[in-house]
């Protein structure tokens, strides 16, 4: 596994008016550079703030695409920024900062994922989003958590019901593609530390402590197996639990009755933007310290500093590229 930058510490919280002030000079600098800003979900509420768009991986990079804009400022992790630059090899796309890494993408290397296709010569590659530019390049499919499901059945439809399939990098993600189309995958062992680390116990005791919410559950979290199995126990309530993607989550928030409530197993930073979409409803933290620390290292300081000098560009080679490219497609075709 390729070592994953750290962040040491916290970034310091700033106040109000620096926050402020920060926000309008970051403005006034993409206007000055024709820059599009996008953060993603889980980014810093003040980041979020100060961006054009926010959403997942996968909206944000179909925006980069189809911008005017010249400069994309990408605030999110670094594999993101990637398949935003894939997509749109004609821009300059920063990242405020180019540590800011990911635990699940590092979960697989490209060598790794090459040793892996030799052992199963005819077997069909599909790629979470979540991945470097060369893993997806050695990929057939990517797909996202909310299209895995639909991905790996079109494969189904078209290589055949018998066709041996690698699913990977994360293991959770995997294993609720498997039960939800009721046939095997080759899974590979992987995970996203945040999510890995919101356990059934959390759910537990964050659904005694406020029983009347709906829980909405990533399927990337270390609870989905142990939840679906309670479920299909009868120890929970099926009507009352939801695996949504952020995008769905978001959905969900734009359509709940005011005065209702949902406990929210993902990263804290989703918190953020369901609380704007829906300030009368109650978003309650499955395990209030599943807090992503690469996400968190981008500041605002860091991305007037991007924008102001151009730094930190993000590009991909273009053999790479175009066979990352290919995955990205299909995936995107069957969003």
């Amino acid at each position: 596994m390729n070592a994953l930058p750290m962040a040491v510490t916290e970034p310091a919280p700033l106040g109000a008016a620096e926050i402020a002030e920060l926000q309008s000079e970051i403005r006034e600098l993409a206007r000055a550079r024709d820059a599009l800003i996008l953060a993603h979900n889980y980014q810093l509420p003040e980041v979020q703030d100060v961006a054009d768009f926010v959403a997942d991986s996968l909206e944000l990079s179909r925006r980069a695409a189809d911008a005017d804009a010249s400069t994309i400022a990408f605030c999110g992790v670094h594999f993101m920024a990637e398949t935003a630059a894939i997509l749109s090899p004609d821009k300059t796309v920063l990242i405020p900062d180019p540590d800011a890494g990911c635990s699940l993408a590092e979960s697989i290397t490209a060598p790794q994922l090459a040793a892996w296709k030799a052992e199963h010569p005819s077997a069909i590659v599909v790629m979470y989003v979540n991945t470097s530019a060369e893993v997806k390049a050695l990929t057939d499919y990517c797909c996202t958590s909310a299209n895995a499901v639909a991905v790996v059945r079109r494969v189904l439809e078209s290589h055949g019901q018998d066709a041996e399939i690698l699913f990977g990098p994360d293991l959770f993600l995997g294993t609720y593609v498997a039960r939800m189309l009721d046939r095997p995958l080759y899974l590979w062992d992987g995970e996203c530390h945040v999510h890995a680390g919101i356990r059934p116990s959390d759910i537990q005791a964050t659904r005694a402590a406020h029983p009347e919410a709906e829980l909405l559950i990533h399927p990337e979290c270390g609870c989905v197996s142990s939840v679906m199995e309670y479920v299909a126990a009868g120890d929970i309530d099926a009507d009352g639990v939801q695996i949504l993607s952020t995008g769905g989550m978001l959905r969900y928030a734009r359509e709940a009755e005011p005065g209702t409530s949902a406990i929210v197993a993902t990263e804290t930073g989703m918190l953020h933007p369901l609380r704007a979409a829906a300030p009368d409803v109650q978003f309650i933290a499955a395990n209030a310290e599943a807090s992503c620390r690469f996400m968190k290292m981008i500041t605002l300081p860091k991305l007037r500093d991007a924008l102001r000098d151009g730094v930190h560009e993000v590009s991909v080679p273009p053999e790479t590229a175009a066979g990352a490219r290919r995955a990205i497609e299909r995936m995107v075709a069957i969003s």
